[in-house]
């Protein structure tokens, strides 16, 4: 058996192994690609109008969802940008809300649902096709890396004997019979798309693999390390000090003054024992070029700086990660190549099946008339 009869092998049958996998995934990355500006369209209170005063107080928003929903464990509030309401993050159980407010009178304006929320459940989908998450994200994260062979393995059938041929190889032959336009479309889609599909699932393979984000964090360093900027600062825990709504207020006036004019900030209240992470982006729902600062959950008092202009390349490059994943990095655009490229890598288990059945059912077919 020849090199590129060995490949086509290899092709065929990892192809037929995860095909539906990867059908899956790419269409709901297709479909979450666009949820936030689909959910803008669809849902009023996602917006608030400019108001010409401060946020409210973190503090204030948290007595108010204890007070409406005392079931609720809170974790994290959000600053989603001056023309958008603020929110807190909590849970009942497994179940998790985001209770929306206006964030320049505190007044209240929406109760979501996570698990009923239809693009969460598409994200869920798409991470761990609705399975137990440690299941399915190395499902999702196997399928992966088969589809990341699948693509060398489609570029090397794919490459041409002679440089001439090339042209021919580029684009497809409409004029002919259905089942050669399918094996057109197979091949040539899957190069145009190969360089931002391998993007696409290198990236996604961070959401499963821990590996894969150290990869990235070392490739960006150019293989080196730096260990003080990964490490959680260490607090004491013997210290007492104001109430606790009052640290939050004094957490989140600190990361104005230090990081001001921001699109989005975030408070994450994790409990008594580690640090008050706050969070400032540029843009509101982009979530890179971030900075980061770390509070005493006692005291207030700031325990680590870590601002986006200090930290290292490989830092940088592993906080990209959602940015590159969705295209969201690139705006507008970045986000049509993204939806494109996983629309089209939907399509590929499609007409890879049509091709596998073709050819079977011919040798099928030539088997009978030769018996």
């Amino acid at each position: 058996m020849g090199f590129k009869k060995k490949i086509r092998f290899i092709h065929k049958w990892l192809g037929l192994t995860s095909g539906l996998i990867v059908f899956i995934v790419s269409i709901t990355g297709c479909i979450y690609c666009f949820h936030d500006e689909i959910k803008d369209l669809t849902r009023e209170w996602r917006t608030v109008p400019v108001e010409a005063k401060p946020y409210i107080a973190p503090s204030v928003l948290q007595k108010k969802v204890s007070e409406m929903f005392p079931d609720i464990v809170q974790s994290m509030v959000i600053y989603a940008g001056d023309a958008r309401p603020a929110f807190v993050y909590g849970s009942v159980g497994e179940d998790g809300y985001l209770i929306y407010f206006n964030p320049y009178s505190g007044e209240f304006m929406h109760k979501e649902n996570l698990e009923q929320e239809f693009f969460h459940i598409v994200e869920h989908i798409h991470l761990y096709l609705l399975l137990p998450p440690e299941i399915g994200k190395h499902i999702v994260g196997v399928a992966t890396i088969i589809f990341v062979f699948l693509l060398i393995t489609g570029i090397i059938q794919w490459w041409p004997k002679k440089r001439k041929q090339i042209k021919d190889r580029l684009q497809v032959k409409w004029s002919a019979k259905w089942r050669r336009v399918n094996y057109d479309w197979h091949n040539v889609s899957g190069f145009y798309i190969s360089l931002v599909a391998l993007v696409i699932a290198a990236t996604g393979l961070t959401f499963t693999y821990e590996w894969m984000g150290d990869a990235m964090y070392y490739g960006g360093n150019l293989g080196r390390d730096f260990p003080e900027e990964r490490a959680e600062p260490v607090i004491d825990t013997t210290l007492t000090g104001k109430d606790h709504h009052a640290v939050i207020d004094h957490a989140f006036s600190q990361t104005l003054k230090l990081a001001p004019k921001q699109g989005m900030y975030f408070l994450w209240d994790r409990g008594p024992t580690v640090p008050i992470i706050a969070g400032a982006y540029p843009d509101a729902l982009e979530y890179d070029h971030q900075s980061n600062l770390y509070f005493h959950p006692a005291t207030g008092a700031l325990v680590k700086q870590q601002m986006y202009d200090d930290k290292s390349a490989g830092m940088k490059l592993k906080e990209m990660n959602y940015g590159l994943h969705t295209g969201q990095y690139f705006g507008l655009t970045g986000k049509i190549i993204a939806f494109t490229a996983s629309l089209i890598a939907a399509a590929l288990p499609v007409t890879g099946f049509i091709i596998w059945w073709g050819r079977r059912n011919k040798k099928s077919k030539t088997k009978k008339a030769v018996t």
